[in-house]
């Protein structure tokens, strides 16, 4: 061992002792430093303090190496800066779909990744025993307010905080996408009771409605962000159960651009570039044949739901 290296001189210190419960207070102290990691390189990249070629040579890898392990994660991450806008914005979802997502006989549901809580709203309406897990803590105390029976705690797909086989049913409700899902899976399968289900769900806009393309088209001039709304689960998970529901989210002119405005990848944008992208938002809204002069707007959606089953 080289004496002289900091990282391996902490280590040694940690672990000190061995057995289970040195490699137990080592695995913690990974974790801690890597979400500190984390930490430093968003306020680097937030900051424009460091470029990811830069902030690569600093973590020992390269350019390419850490834009695939930390841009996706920084994005995510990035909801919390726009919570307002979020919970102002986005839609909720059909009121159907919670009997399709949720199975009859479930009595305790994780809504993992739950946001401000837009679902979790309804599944506490619908009678359920409620536990929501969101890892940003803006998004969280905006859902802890919202929906205050619901038992909201701080987590993540990759560490849920819960014990094995202690809910009934997981629902992910546009968050799937931001998992990793090497480390979700597993974890979302302990967690779960055998024979559990896990059922994920978008809302996508229905862009076979001229406006709707046409603002799609706005949004996505810089970014095109695609989703695959009908991913196939590994084991230990079964066949999938797929649904969709056409439905209209009555909403203003103003909560479409609150939902623009809470897009993480509108989030990202240099300040000048979002303010010209919502400038466009706001003008085709008041300019569109379909939309000008209205006070209420019905946007079209399609809720994308597939469900699977532990075992």
């Amino acid at each position: 061992m080289d004496d002289d290296d900091p990282g391996r001189r902490v280590a040694a210190q940690v672990a000190a002792g061995g057995g289970l419960d040195g490699l137990h207070r080592l695995s913690e102290t990974i974790e801690a430093l890597e979400e500190r990691r984390t930490d430093l390189v968003e306020e680097l990249r937030r900051g424009r303090q460091a470029t990811w070629e830069e902030i690569g040579r600093a973590c020992g890898m390269t350019r390419q190496g850490a834009t695939r392990r930390w841009a996706g994660r920084l994005r995510a991450r990035s909801f919390g800066l726009a919570a307002t806008a979020y919970q102002h914005g986005r839609p909720g979802y059909p009121q159907a779909l919670i009997g399709s997502a949720v199975p009859r006989e479930a009595r305790r549901v994780l809504d993992l990744g739950a946001g401000t809580g837009k679902l979790t709203g309804m599944l506490v309406e619908a009678g359920l025993d409620v536990v929501a897990v969101e890892p940003d803590p803006q998004m969280r105390d905006r859902l802890a307010a919202a929906v205050p029976k619901a038992a909201v705690r701080a987590g993540s797909a990759e560490r849920i905080p819960l014990p094995d086989a202690g809910v009934d049913a997981v629902v992910v409700a546009q968050a799937w996408h931001w998992f990793d899902q090497a480390t979700a899976v597993p974890e979302i399968a302990r967690v779960l009771a055998p024979g559990g289900t896990l059922a994920l769900i978008w809302n996508v806009r229905d862009e076979t409605e001229p406006w709707a393309a046409e603002l799609g088209a706005l949004m996505h001039r810089s970014d095109r962000q695609r989703l695959d709304t009908a991913p196939e689960l590994p084991a230990p998970f079964g066949a999938p159960e797929r649904l969709e529901i056409r439905w209209e989210h009555p909403t203003t002119p103003a909560g479409v651009l609150d939902m623009v405005a809470s897009r993480s990848y509108v989030i990202a944008l240099p300040e000048a570039d979002r303010a010209r992208l919502l400038a466009d938002v706001e003008q085709l809204l008041a300019t569109h044949p379909d939309l000008a002069g209205r006070d209420e707007i019905a946007v079209p959606y399609v809720t994308r739901c597939t469900r699977v089953r532990l075992g």
